[in-house]
């Protein structure tokens, strides 16, 4: 006897599609979905017995949905809570990747430890080890370069980190500048496995020309492992994006590890403190301070002036700043690329933050392709599910088939839509259930279980 059976399911079958290739036979089907033990157990017409039934009459149901980009829990300084995670499931993420932008909040050990002692997570976590945030323990400046001797310590630390179960390395290249392209070459010289991922913030955006996406495609060309240009959006979406997409999707031509992700908002986060607010970016930019919002007190949902600006950077560095300075058109263009995936890249501090770790995909869901018409729905759910999965070597997700994981989300495509704005983060409207692992995490917006996911070991080529 099944488990649940969930009946008249819409959900997507991606055919044969292969990344960079024709999307051969991808379509939304109809069929009843049977649940046993964790796994999806039966997809057909008949009713077969199960202990528990839902009718999805009108509802999607998609693989869970998988978040190539984000930015994990800081456990050592805001105390084991999952201020992001629980963003996550009430956005319809079953997976995410965390340790991105060099940025990794806590050594892997403790993060496990974390989530053995409170006995899971509410969602499933794989994690990068980032490059900036050993760089940063062994106290070699941003702006000063690493020696020899500090690039073999920094490697010895990355594989330490590799052997506990990292799925990858991350680089924040903008973050400390003086982080040069050999010094990563370097770095990631030790994965031999093609299936690891490396992934890297740029350098700078790209304004006046398009370098620095350039750099990252040298870089991808170059490494073994699959490659992971970061929130293209925030890089490119100044007025570049078209030029910056055309290089991409060429390169992804001939190399098939490389590959981006993108959000979908026109404003971007970070620490006001990091270097990305340095000064020169508001002449960059072509804007005053005045697009420069504060998140944290003492000067929460507070946009700035010079004096506010500059007493934030000193005193409150870690604090959160949104910078209202990326174009909507060119959010758009990267969104719906044939290449590319969706990601949130979202980030908390306090259970402060922009509204992209609340409302990412529901958002491309209930924006991009129901009120825009601006990709087709099966496109938009392949690029939160079946093309981060196969990224991340999950073959058991990403996908409805029989044997794969039942992490499943199941929206209303004609509601969905993200509520959270820059000032507050709510949950989004169309999210009706989320399983993990086949057991019910999420019914109608309310948390029914956040311990049912558990940290995901690189999976290499399983």
């Amino acid at each position: 006897m099944l488990d649940l059976l969930i009946v008249n399911a819409l959900y997507p079958d991606f055919g044969n599609y292969q990344t960079g290739k024709a999307n051969s036979g991808a379509s939304l089907k109809k069929a009843n979905i049977g649940i046993k033990d964790g796994k999806i157990d039966y997809i057909g017409e008949s009713e077969p017995e199960a202990a528990s039934l839902f009718d999805a009459e009108g509802l999607i149901v998609s693989p869970g949905f998988i978040d190539i980009h984000m930015h994990e829990e800081r456990f050592l300084t805001e105390g084991k809570k999952f201020y992001a995670s629980k963003c996550m499931l009430e956005m319809g993420v079953t997976t995410a990747v965390g340790g991105n932008c060099g940025t990794q909040r806590q050594p892997l050990d403790v993060f496990k430890g974390v989530l053995d002692e409170l006995g899971g997570a509410p969602v499933n976590y794989m994690i990068q080890s980032g490059y900036n945030f050993f760089r940063t323990e062994m106290g070699i400046g941003r702006h000063a370069p690493s020696s020899t001797g500090q690039r073999v310590i920094l490697r010895d630390k990355l594989m330490n980190e590799i052997e506990q179960g990292a799925c990858g390395i991350s680089f924040g290249i903008e973050y400390d500048p003086a982080m040069t392209f050999d010094e990563m070459l370097f770095a990631v010289s030790r994965l031999e496995d093609p299936n690891y991922i490396v992934s890297a913030h740029y350098r700078d955006e790209c304004h006046e020309n398009i370098d620095n996406v350039d750099e990252m495609i040298r870089f991808s060309a170059a490494i073994k492992p699959k490659f992971q240009i970061s929130h293209l959006s925030s890089c490119s979406a100044y007025g570049a994006m078209t030029e910056c997409l055309e290089h991409i999707n060429k390169a992804m031509d001939v190399d098939e590890t490389l590959n981006y992700d993108t959000y979908p908002y026109d404003a971007f986060s970070t620490y006001i403190g990091s270097a990305v607010f340095e000064d020169g970016c508001l002449e960059t930019w072509g804007v005053d301070y005045d697009k420069i919002m504060l998140t944290a007190d003492p000067y929460k949902n507070v946009f700035c002036d010079e004096k506010i600006f500059h007493d934030a950077r000193e005193n409150h560095p870690t604090m959160l700043a949104v910078a209202f300075v990326m174009r909507e058109d060119e959010i758009r263009e990267a969104i719906v690329n044939p290449n590319g995936m969706v990601a949130s890249d979202g980030i908390m501090a306090s259970g402060h933050g922009h509204p992209r770790i609340a409302g990412t995909f529901p958002r491309v869901l209930g924006k991009y392709v129901r009120e825009e018409n601006a990709l087709p729905l099966i496109d938009a759910l392949r690029k939160i599910t079946l093309e981060p999965a196969e990224r991340m070597n999950l073959k058991n997700k990403g996908r409805i088939l029989e044997g794969c994981d039942a992490d499943l989300t199941v929206f209303n495509p004609n509601t969905i839509i993200d509520k959270a704005d820059f000032s507050h983060l709510e949950a989004p409207a169309g999210i009706v259930r989320v399983y993990n692992g086949g057991k019910l995490a999420l019914d109608n917006g309310i948390i029914i279980d956040d311990r049912l996911g558990k940290f995901i070991p690189y999976q290499g080529n399983k």
